[in-house]
């Protein structure tokens, strides 16, 4: 009767290996963190052949399931800018998070006139007025998942620019109101 036993004992592991109640299912790499034939390496989206500027590939998602962003920016009294970034179906990632690509988490980069200022954790940002020269610039924020994919939908990435303009702290030498008085003096005293 033991050898029964022992018959009832294997067939029953054939039926756990089999239906992958053993931990041998799809999502099972072997130890070697390589996904098995037929898996998909990507966790979530569709890796384009497409890049960003710095060679980060685009991740394409569903509309329906794809973050979205906004930007604001106001001037300061200091003349920095505030920058407030409003995002939808998107959760910013603290420092340290694994480098992998998690359905709408990540950070934001943010640039202006196409070079990258800095990455954000969090949708507040004070930026300096010494890196916004005199004139009009555009600051754009772009979403990335923690891998460094560039989130994105219909070929485009996920993102959002604003137009800013600096101007001089300083009135310029043609509007100081001394120069206007001192121009004006010459006529009135001629008047009189």
């Amino acid at each position: 009767m033991s050898w029964m036993r022992r018959v009832l004992a294997v067939l029953a592991v054939c039926v756990l290996l089999l239906t992958g109640s053993v931990g041998c299912g799809s999502g099972d790499t072997g130890g070697t963190g390589e996904p098995e034939a037929g898996e998909s390496a990507t966790p979530v989206g569709r890796l384009l052949d497409a890049t960003d500027e710095a060679g980060r590939r685009y991740r394409e998602v569903d509309e329906e399931h794809a973050p979205e962003v906004g930007v604001e920016v106001q001037p300061d009294a200091d003349d920095s800018w505030d920058v407030r970034l409003t995002v939808r179906d998107f959760r910013f990632s603290p420092a340290g998070t694994e480098a992998k690509a998690v359905a709408g988490r990540g950070v934001a980069h943010l640039f202006l006139d196409g070079d990258l200022l800095t990455r954000l954790r969090g949708p507040d940002h004070r930026l300096a007025a010494d890196l916004v020269p005199r004139g009009t610039h555009q600051l754009t924020v772009r979403l990335y998942a923690d891998d460094g994919t560039v989130w994105a939908v219909d070929g485009e990435p996920v993102e959002s620019t604003a137009d800013i303009t600096a101007s001089d702290a300083e009135p310029t030498e043609a509007t100081r109101p001394e120069e206007i008085e001192d121009q004006a003096s010459p006529a009135r005293t001629a008047a009189r």
